[in-house]
């Protein structure tokens, strides 16, 4: 009688375990970051003195589109965060 006990207790502590470290391992996962190359910046003409738009994301991942998108553009690097970190 005492061993029908031991089975799903044990059975209950290896799923708990298994749960627990899924958990530990979802939290420990690292955060997207923004993808540098997909930040573009446009710019009026050939000259890019005048920039109308940007789009992509910023260092902290906020999400950055506005403007217009020309043909005109430099892609690449990481948009300064709006707001700026503390």
């Amino acid at each position: 009688m005492v061993q029908s006990f031991r089975k799903p207790r044990a059975l209950f502590a290896i799923i708990f375990l298994f749960l627990l470290t899924m958990v530990v391992v979802a939290l420990r996962q690292p955060t997207t970051q923004a993808a540098p190359a997909g930040n573009c910046t446009y710019y009026s003409d050939a000259s890019h003195t005048t920039v109308v738009g940007r789009y992509g994301k910023d260092c902290c991942n906020n999400t950055v589109a506005w403007g217009i998108k020309t043909r005109f553009s430099v892609c690449g690097g990481c948009f300064v965060c709006t707001p700026p970190p503390r």
